[in-house]
């Protein structure tokens, strides 16, 4: 019996807990001695209560999953220190007063030249809303105008009010700007001259295919089917249709080793760990735009992990168990089928998170298996994290454990909303006034078909991430615990590629840029456009993708990322053959392809690519 055999035949129940572990605290003095009745009081307490729990989850139903509590308090800070701020408040007032006035010379210029006057206030470079010509006739100019001046005005009454904790500054300005979203003009029928152009050229048709289009996704929505324009993409025909072998399987993933598509190889192969947020496919999608076709191409032998997708039954499967169960059985099964070889490991998201903790923990016990390691759009620190760090504080992270707590997981329709309100003008209302006012359906996207193929996360988990990584920064500040003891990032001194995205709203540039100061090794940062998936899916047939890329020796200095904009040289083009170079370099000489799963009987008994896991709903 193989070794990989041994390990399948091993595979045992994830273990069940009644409660995820607690958050790391630092020691505090007691004295010595306590009274027992006292302690015992303490701790019924800090336990939550069954019926509080099952009120929070029913709440959140209303709320999806925000907690009202905590965006109270946001915005009671803001309007307490406000009231405290006289001088603030007189500005403020001053400002609308500025603005009004204008406002009313714009219409009155409109009003009475053939020319129109120029803009008061342009809107910002990623706003697409007021594009269009008949944005700048009358009276659509007027309502544009008027709203940018509101939402500009709102702004800065928002922010820099003395005395304001940052977060809730963060909060309160995030949720007046998607209230304000909500009553953008381009929103509705009557105050957006695109759509009843649309509707005098179609005479009302598009209304018609509106409402039809509505109910389309509405009865696909309460069936959890896929919409009619995702339909076209199916996992194994049209998506994730690189040819390969599921060679190792346990209750969390698939391992799926590809066929070479060259006659010889690089010795090291690559794994590649994707997040389990969503499907792995986004990696391999159409094979035009597929990263996995694009490497075996390059001569590289590729393996990705296909994560399982949770039930309420695995509800206490913990982020140890994905590092035990993900990474580290992987990394296990490829040294199993290419022994004494190194392996070039990939994480992209929450999987590249892992993939930091893994290596720290590998390079902490004397483990030599990684030859490098690179990073996608991955956070190791967790300070300064973006918009999406606006839904973790303690009142929120309590507010949704509750409500996992009833399901056992985050569901996919939470995870998905949290995602679409960080792009809600893209993901949500552009959405709404092209499919529902205009009548007109986007094309069908293999990107957007992966977007909508969801997942949940597990209940102990996901509480687990967002408060050892997302509150207490544990990974980045040496607190967290791999087997009972504390890894370090700073223990990892193999070469690193690492990619961060100009417009992610999930993993910010510079957010990943941080892991030049975490880790001891060489760090090639590499800066590309567009955003967390389009940016990393970049095959180089796309003209539009540029990037900027500089390498910082282990011992060389550092330099803020400001800097490093300024400093790092530009390049048109994918990033895709960049890395390929990069991994090239730190490969051996070509070699013939290995077998598929060593040959083992193993590999023989379990399905082809893309297996059976990507296809569980």
């Amino acid at each position: 019996m193989t070794k990989v055999e041994q390990r399948m035949a091993s595979s045992s129940p994830l273990p069940r807990v009644a409660e995820p572990a607690p958050p790391h605290r630092a020691p505090v003095a007691v004295p010595d001695i306590v009274h027992p009745v006292a302690a015992a009081g303490d701790q019924a307490l800090h336990e939550p209560h069954d019926a509080d729990r099952a009120f929070h989850a029913m709440l959140a139903q209303l709320t999806g999953g925000l907690s009202p509590t905590a965006l109270a308090m946001a915005w009671l800070d803001w309007a307490a220190h406000l009231a405290s701020a006289p001088a603030k408040r007189l500005d403020t007032t001053r400002d609308a007063v500025q603005r009004s006035r204008q406002l009313a010379t714009y219409a009155v210029a409109a009003a009475s030249s053939k020319d129109q006057p120029a803009p008061l206030i342009a809107p910002l470079p990623q706003d697409r809303r007021f594009a269009g010509p008949d944005w700048q006739l009358p009276p659509f100019n007027l309502m544009a105008q008027a709203f940018l001046l509101s939402e500009q005005w709102w702004h800065n009454a928002t922010t820099g009010v003395r005395g304001v904790a940052p977060a809730n500054e963060a909060i309160v300005e995030f949720s007046m700007r998607q209230l304000l979203d909500v009553l953008a003009p381009s929103n509705f029928a009557a105050t957006n001259p695109d759509v009843l152009r649309k509707t005098i050229e179609t005479g009302g048709e598009n209304f018609v295919r509106g409402w039809q289009n509505f109910c389309s996704d509405w009865s696909h929505a309460l069936a959890g089917e896929k919409s009619t324009e995702n339909q076209s993409f199916v996992v194994g025909k049209t998506v994730a249709t690189a040819a390969g072998k599921v060679v190792f399987r346990n209750r969390l993933i698939e391992l799926i080793q590809y066929q070479p598509t060259t006659a010889k190889v690089h010795p090291e192969p690559i794994l590649i760990v994707p997040a389990w947020i969503m499907k792995y496919y986004i990696l391999d999608l159409s094979p035009h735009n597929s990263l996995v076709k694009f490497l075996t191409d390059a001569g590289f032998t590729v393996f990705m992990i296909s994560w399982r997708n949770p039930g309420s039954a695995d509800r206490d499967i913990s982020l140890e168990d994905y590092r035990r169960l993900g990474v580290d059985a992987a990394v296990a099964t490829i040294a199993d089928i290419l022994p004494d070889r190194g392996i070039h490991a990939l994480g992209y998201c929450l999987g590249g998170t892992l993939l930091s903790i893994a290596a720290a923990a590998m390079a902490r016990d004397g483990d030599t298996r990684l030859k490098s390691i690179t990073l996608l759009a991955a956070q190791t620190d967790f300070t300064e994290a973006g918009e999406l760090s606006l839904f973790i504080n303690e009142s929120q992270v309590a507010f949704l454990e509750d409500m996992m707590w009833q399901r056992g997981v985050l569901d996919t329709t939470q995870m998905a909303g949290a995602f679409q309100i960080l792009r809600s003008n893209d993901l949500i209302w552009s959405k709404i006034v092209h499919d529902y006012l205009m009548g007109e359906r986007a094309p069908p996207s293999d990107l957007m078909a992966w977007n909508a193929d969801a997942t949940r996360l597990p209940y102990r988990m996901h509480s687990e991430y967002l408060r050892q990584l997302f509150l207490h920064n544990d990974l980045a500040e040496g607190r967290y615990l791999v087997d009972g003891r504390p890894i370090s990032l700073s223990d990892i001194h193999t070469p690193m590629f690492v990619v961060g995205t100009v417009r992610d709203h999930v993993a910010p540039w510079k957010s990943a840029y941080k892991i030049h100061f975490l880790v001891d090794a060489d760090v090639t940062y590499l800066l590309t456009s567009g955003g967390h998936n389009a940016g990393i899916v970049a095959p180089p047939d796309q003209p539009s993708h540029s990037y900027q890329v500089l390498l910082k020796p282990a011992d060389g200095s550092y330099i803020g990322p400001d800097e490093w904009l300024k400093t790092a040289p530009h390049h048109d083009g994918s990033w895709w053959p960049e890395w390929t170079t990069w991994l090239t370099a730190r490969s051996g000489a070509l070699c013939d392809p290995p077998p598929m799963g060593g040959g083992g009987a193993d590999a023989r008994s379990l399905p082809d690519a893309p297996g059976d896991y990507v296809r569980q709903p």
